[in-house]
């Protein structure tokens, strides 16, 4: 099997690229992303590829299938740009994939694409997807499930799987999502227990999370296995403000949802974090998901906890680890993040 992956070089893609190279099944892997990494697992290819510029098809042609992650978070201050790259770039791959007769298309959805559900059961992938209006994430996220929904009615012969993980961690990936959303001016050595004094008990705080390379495994089982449609991807427990308490050895402290969004959007407003208050609310309606599909069809169980993944995210902050790509390099922002902050807190990097 040829199989190109399209944002290759971050968080998930370096997963999904180690669980294919691993894979007998996987004949070679075309890499695509904007920047070129160092890191070059065996199978690969590399080519330096802008989804929303480039002409796609050439790449996609010979190709058994394509693997589409590429996402762009900032700038979270011009959602123009976000949309233009997440929505309108996968209208560009989808469109690319038919032209070049690809027969599988594997697309990255997220839980961020459901529309407000409980936090007291779970869903399964029936549930509506059509975001959280009021975050830039949310609207992309499901849009972009509109865009399958018609590719998938206009090209029947090509077999589409969208997977819908919940919050992907890994130690890897740690310095990069530090950049993203909490910004330059937290310290790494604050993320660590007994140095955070509380944790918010804000109802609605209840979320899942997955480690990447159990995401990188249900990427190659939806590829290598004759399904389709959508699976929703999370390890237990869900992480509830007890969860984050006891993992960061901090108290409790009740904060309702609208203070702790106002708190955010303070920080937002003065440029002091590049996350914007949308994606408060966002978490705080975005429902449980049902793994039952994904465990029955896929095969899919992962080998770490959802509290595994947050111990390495917060030991990855703390080390300032990384990987040899440019989205998950250290260096990415320069000396003392300078790059980071002389650019603007929220920029593209």
């Amino acid at each position: 099997m040829r199989v190109v992956v399209v944002g290759a070089s971050g968080n998930v893609g370096t997963s999904v690229v180690a669980a294919l190279q691993a894979d007998r099944k996987v004949s070679s892997i075309l890499c695509l992303a904007r920047r070129l990494p160092a890191w070059r697992p065996s199978k690969t290819e590399w080519r330096a590829v802008d989804i929303a510029t480039d002409d796609l098809a050439p790449h996609f042609e010979g190709a058994d299938a394509v693997v589409h992650l590429a996402w762009l978070f900032q700038p979270t201050r011009r959602p123009v740009t976000t949309w233009r790259v997440n929505v309108l770039g996968s209208v560009r791959v989808c469109e690319a994939a038919a032209r070049a007769g690809v027969s599988t298309l594997v697309q990255a959805s997220s839980v961020g694409a459901y529309s407000p559900g409980p936090k007291d059961h779970p869903v399964t992938e029936d549930w509506p997807t059509h975001g959280w209006p009021g975050s830039a994430y949310g609207r992309e996220k499901a849009y972009v499930e509109r865009v399958l929904d018609l590719f998938e009615r206009d090209h029947p012969d090509i077999r589409v799987v969208r997977l819908r993980p919940g919050f992907i961690f890994k130690r890897e990936a740690a310095v990069e999502q530090r950049r993203l959303f909490a910004g330059p001016f937290v310290p790494s050595g604050l993320v660590r227990p007994k140095l955070i004094p509380f944790v918010p008990d804000t109802p609605g705080l209840r979320f899942q999370a997955v480690h990447a390379d159990d995401v990188g495994q249900a990427f190659r089982l939806a590829l290598t296995k004759e399904v389709s449609g959508a699976f929703n991807i999370a390890a237990d427990p869900v992480i509830e403000p007890s969860v984050l308490a006891e993992v960061l050895g901090a108290r409790l402290v009740p904060v309702p949802g609208f203070v702790l969004r106002n708190a955010v959007a303070a920080f937002w407003h003065l440029r002091l974090v590049p996350a914007a208050p949308g994606l408060v609310d966002l978490v705080l309606n975005m429902p449980i998901m049902d793994i039952g599909r994904a465990h029955r069809e896929l095969g899919w169980r992962p080998e770490h906890t959802a509290v595994d993944a947050l111990r390495e995210l917060l030991e990855g902050m703390r080390s300032s680890e990384g990987m040899d790509t440019p989205p998950l390099s250290s260096r990415t922002g320069g000396p003392a993040r300078r790059e980071e902050i002389a650019g603007g807190v929220g920029r593209r990097p």
